[in-house]
């Protein structure tokens, strides 16, 4: 593929992306952007920017915080935030971490039931909004590969995958019954490595977990744990050890595991990309704990 041919690939996907956020801000009154902090919400911040310049991105964003991320991210978060002067909303369900909420003491699914699900549905709640704005690529996930672009949700949040409706010459469709509200997936179209030549093109600050360097983890087989979470119980004759890794998704510390990797630079991670046949959330533990576990989760209301 040239150079010219990506380039060119990019503008139809970006154009594509912002007309969808424009829409989402013409028919729906309380939007609000799910804020990740990994590569594909920094892609959405700049398609927003964009979308609207030179006015402020007109809604606020909003970051589900497990108190679980990495200190890279949560450092990450803020400074970006206010650099590109957008509002930013915490939510925690902080009842559930102080009755000491956390994967190895409940499981993984219960873990992501009260600190994603459950806290995404009530800040959305209590927020009044009724389109929420996310990241999620259909390459990503098989169930992520079902949802429309605006994606229907329940009174309770929930996903019903047979209520999908079609979306026919690109025409979407913002239609809500008294309850419900729309996810909604400007991304849709896009693949990871659309997302890192679009990065690379528009020089977009990311988290520097994405980048590779020497890092103290626990070796658990193929996967490499951050040793950054205390509470990451041992196996016998495991230890802490450096290892050249880099994060090729980011989520909760102690369930998003690094993979081994020179690559420091975002033309080294594209490189990289190319030459490899595994899924990006290969070292994500919650994809995996049941079979169908995404689909399940989405069901339930998670993104």
């Amino acid at each position: 593929m040239t150079v010219h041919t990506t380039l060119g690939h990019l503008r139809a996907l970006e154009a594509e992306s912002i007309h969808i956020l424009r829409e989402t801000v013409a028919e729906f009154e309380r939007p609000v952007m799910l804020y990740s902090i990994g590569k594909d919400s920094s892609v959405l911040l700049r398609l927003a920017q964009k979308a609207f310049h030179p006015a402020p991105i007109p809604f606020p964003l909003l970051h589900v915080d497990t108190t679980y991320k990495f200190r890279e991210m949560i450092a990450f978060r803020d400074w970006y935030a206010r650099e590109v002067g957008a509002r930013l909303l915490v939510h925690t369900n902080a009842g559930a971490i102080a009755d000491g909420t956390q994967p190895y003491a409940v499981g993984t699914q219960r873990c992501c039931a009260l600190l994603k699900t459950r806290a995404l549905l009530d800040a959305l709640r209590a927020g009044g909004f009724d389109a929420a704005i996310g990241g999620a690529r259909r390459d990503e996930e098989r169930s992520r590969a079902k949802e429309r672009i605006f994606s229907v949700r329940d009174a309770d949040g929930q996903w019903d995958p047979r209520r999908q409706r079609p979306e026919l010459w690109r025409l979407l469709n913002g239609r809500l019954r008294p309850g419900e509200s729309i996810r909604v997936f400007p991304l849709s179209n896009w693949t990871e490595l659309d997302v890192w030549h679009y990065i690379d093109a528009e020089r977009i600050p990311v988290v520097p977990l994405y980048f590779a360097r020497e890092r103290e983890v626990i070796v658990r087989g193929s996967g490499l744990i951050l040793a950054e979470q205390p509470f990451v119980p041992l196996r016998p004759g495991e230890r802490a050890e450096r290892v050249l890794c880099r994060m090729r998704s980011l989520g909760c510390s102690p369930c998003t595991g690094a993979i081994r990797s020179a690559a420091d630079t975002v033309p080294r991670i594209i490189e990289e990309l190319i030459a490899t046949r595994v899924s990006e959330r290969q070292l994500r533990i919650i994809d995996h704990d049941q079979d169908g576990s995404m689909e399940l989760k989405k069901r339930e209301g998670y993104f």
